[in-house]
């Protein structure tokens, strides 16, 4: 193998799933032109232009596409097994990229994390927040976290959370200058916070249940977000009717700055559930983030008196 096109395969595949060779030289912490250099040095090396550039945009031809295809897979077992040998005198180390909703950071990984920065101090985690599903292989990293009912079948999951309801909210002052709605036929006549799913462009409709029924309701109101945590603020000032899980709000309406309306239209989601393909369950780096949240899992849980999570 030529040392040379061997050290500046991850710079090409970092290119590839970043799209643009300033993100990747940010990614790897190198100068664009450094990264340009390898690239032009793995291209001079196979013979073959490897990206299609243009000013607005970088992408594989088809020479690239295979190389990315078979070199990606086997340098990122390379990677696992050197982290498998590292860790059987030592501790687990590396960079661990997990793909994450932003509501997951309070519901299941802030104490995770802050766990792990004690106990595995040679391990990196890297934190990409997207609402959107993505392929978390294809795009480099080791593990995501979703609701259990996105994650796709052939992933290997573990329980973050118990399941929670998905609930309506609003402020005192809000159900002080417009009342309360009584029925889901109601909530057209008040300002509903919209969210827009940021990959499809589309505006969320709210999951409900009346009598009974699964219903899927359009709202309309003066203010869209793509960020739960931002929709919470805007109905802590008094906005409109916010939808939301429950577990982000606890707090607020526990002290009465929030309050739920519609009580039993609320749904239950399944919960959040870390995901990944099963070849990457052995990797020290990524055991040590699963025990670590299972062990605090079972923590919360005696205390609250719930039934232990398993995987």
């Amino acid at each position: 193998m030529d040392r040379d096109l061997l050290a500046h395969l991850p710079v090409v595949i970092a290119v590839a799933r970043r799209g643009g060779f300033a993100l990747a030289a940010a990614e790897l912490g190198m100068s664009p032109s450094a990264v340009s250099h390898a690239v032009r040095l793995v291209e001079g090396r196979i013979g073959q232009p490897l990206f299609a550039r243009t000013t607005r945009s970088v992408s594989l031809t088809e020479a690239g596409k295979v190389l990315v295809e078979t070199a990606a897979p086997a340098l990122q077992d390379i990677g696992e097994r050197v982290d498998r040998i590292r860790a059987i005198k030592g501790r687990p180390s590396g960079l661990l990229r997990l793909n994450v909703p932003n509501i997951a950071i309070p519901l299941s990984v802030t104490a995770v994390v802050a766990a792990m920065a004690e106990r595995y101090p040679d391990v990196t985690v890297e934190l990409l927040t997207d609402q959107g599903l993505v392929d978390i292989v294809g795009e480099g990293f080791d593990a995501g976290i979703r609701l259990g009912e996105m994650i796709a079948q052939d992933m290997i999951t573990v329980r973050l959370t118990p399941p929670f309801r998905a609930v309506i909210v609003a402020s005192p002052a809000y159900i002080g200058r417009h009342g309360r709605p009584r029925s889901v036929a109601d909530l057209a006549n008040h300002n509903c916070i919209g969210y827009r799913l940021v990959r499809s462009g589309a505006l969320y409709r709210w999951d409900l249940t009346e009598d009974g029924k699964d219903v899927v309701v359009e709202t309309k109101g003066t203010v869209i977000v793509t960020d739960s945590l931002a929709a919470i603020d805007l109905a802590l000032a008094g906005v409109g009717l916010a939808y939301v899980f429950e577990p982000l709000v606890h707090a607020d309406l526990a002290a009465g700055r929030l309050v739920q309306v519609l009580p039993q239209t609320a749904i239950e989601e399944p919960g959040l559930f870390l995901y990944f393909p099963r070849r990457a369950a052995m990797a020290p780096k990524l055991r040590a983030f699963i025990d670590t949240a299972q062990e605090i899992g079972r923590t919360s849980l005696r205390t609250s008196g719930r039934k232990t999570l398993s995987e």
